[in-house]
């Protein structure tokens, strides 16, 4: 029976996960998914005892994990809910690496858990299956390197931790060393029975998650993220063989497999391999300004656009990350109103790794309330450029400039873009001429039909609503 209501509760993962692939559904999506989880918990508690490995008097192991349960549900509802209220949705991204961190960690406790029962529990102190070796070294392993390495994108997120690219000495074949160092201690860990491999293994995993992810560029972290989510899930599938749990080997596995097809997607949207993502080094937030020269610019006020806007019958606007910092989604939002109230048209246009997450755009822009009808991906948005009269550019950058598709020498020759350029007008909000995350110039800027307005962005919709309204 127990079998039966978690695989009741996988379906539900299941039809949570569909639910996700839609804006429009996202939010029944997650309702199903909680459902499903809700089911798996109570399920474990109602077979507490069945799934404690220990020889010791069941009942009071019982007792004393149903009060370890009841606190710990407790804190972290409490927990739960303040991050819930007070966290904003444009640090989602940090809060999502943390979320992932934290499911690495616990699936290393798991394991470190099962490593304590044998030794002192089991009464003959024998040695356990070695399948079950596999899967503790497994979860310890892929759950450490998760949790170090998610507080450091957490960091780079968060501005604590610098988003260039950190050179280790060696590259990657450093990396590569922890990794054959992670394996011997695997190897002497489970084949002699030795628990201290395991503790030398989670050292190393713990290095192995800083030096992994600091080399890694802020243009990157969106992919980081997704990889990380699904390491998080392998690891919590691994601490499901180790402790027997049918529930949780499912919504492991689901969480690995979804994460890493979204992580696949995402490097395929940037043209570029994971390998690439993890070890080239791209990526230079930070960049200095780049110097125009003789380069035309046209620069614009926010009285100039609201006039192109106004004599505009098609409008796309165009999210980056420079939205999100400038807190700017119910600005361009109220915006829209303004010109739908001329009945001029205003759609969106969404890159898939716009913004420091995959769907970090759609989540800022939900939150104000646009319709999920006119939130446009990359395959539809590119037929209706141009057929637009003004293409409204909201702090983004490289997914916007042609060298993607013009320049083969580009270091992001390939990328899919938004060809904004094909509009009758391109208007760029920025607030300087610096480069985005691949640090180079972006022809865009001093095309003829693109109109610069220098200025955060939030001011920028603002005083260009203002001007709309005077109109």
């Amino acid at each position: 029976m127990m079998v039966l209501l978690y695989l009741a509760a996988g379906v539900l993962f299941v039809l949570g996960l569909r639910g996700l692939g839609s804006p429009r559904t996202a939010r029944r999506g997650n309702q199903i998914a909680g459902a499903g989880m809700a089911l798996a918990i109570i399920v474990t508690l109602a077979y507490l005892t069945d799934l404690n490995p220990s020889h010791l008097d069941l009942a009071e192991a019982a007792t004393i994990l149903w009060w370890v349960i009841i606190v710990g549900a407790l804190i972290g509802s409490a927990v739960g809910a303040v991050l819930a209220l007070k966290v904003k949705m444009t640090a989602m991204p940090e809060l999502v690496a943390a979320f992932n961190g934290f499911g690495g960690g616990a699936s290393a406790l798991v394991a470190f858990a099962e490593i304590v029962a044998v030794g002192t529990i089991v009464a003959t102190n024998a040695p356990y299956a070695t399948e079950t070796e596999v899967t503790v070294a497994l979860s310890i392993a892929i759950g450490v390197v998760t949790f170090s390495g998610s507080f450091v994108a957490y960091g780079k997120l968060q501005g604590m931790i610098t988003g260039k690219p950190v050179a280790l000495p060696g590259g990657p074949f450093f990396n590569l060393v922890i990794v054959l160092l992670m394996t011997g201690a695997s190897v002497w860990a489970i084949g002699f029975n030795e628990p201290l491999g395991y503790w030398i293994l989670a050292a190393l995993a713990l290095v192995l998650g800083v030096t992994g992810v600091i080399p890694i560029g802020g243009a990157d972290m969106p992919v980081v993220i997704s990889l990380l989510n699904s390491l998080s899930g392998v690891a919590a599938a691994m601490a499901g063989f180790v402790i027997g749990n049918q529930g949780l080997i499912i919504a492991g596995a689901l969480v690995g497999a979804a994460g890493f097809i979204l992580t696949v997607q995402m490097s395929e949207a940037m043209n570029r391999s994971l390998a690439n993502v993890l070890f080239a080094g791209f990526g230079t937030e930070g960049a200095a300004p780049i110097d125009a020269g003789d380069k035309p610019v046209n620069s614009a006020t926010p009285e100039d656009v609201a006039i192109a806007l106004a004599y505009a019958q098609k409008v796309i606007v165009v999210p980056g990350y420079g939205l999100a910092v400038a807190q700017a989604q119910h600005a361009v939002r109220d915006l829209a109103t303004a010109l739908e109230e001329r009945e001029i048209t205003v759609e969106y246009a969404i890159h898939p790794v716009a913004g420091r997450m995959p769907g970090h755009m759609n989540v800022l822009l939900a939150e104000a309330d646009v319709p999920y009808d006119v939130l446009l991906d990359l395959d539809h948005s590119n037929p209706r450029f141009p057929h637009t009269d003004v293409v409204l550019i909201v702090g983004a950058n490289d997914v916007v400039n042609p060298s993607a598709r013009d320049d083969s020498t580009s270091p992001i020759y390939g990328m899919p873009i938004l060809e904004v350029d094909l509009a009758a007008t391109a208007v760029v909000i920025k607030r300087s001429l610096a480069p985005g995350f691949a640090g180079i110039d972006n022809p865009l800027f001093y095309m003829p039909s693109t109109m610069m307005l220098f200025s955060d962005a939030k001011s920028a919709l603002e005083n260009i609503e203002e001007a709309l309204v005077d109109l």
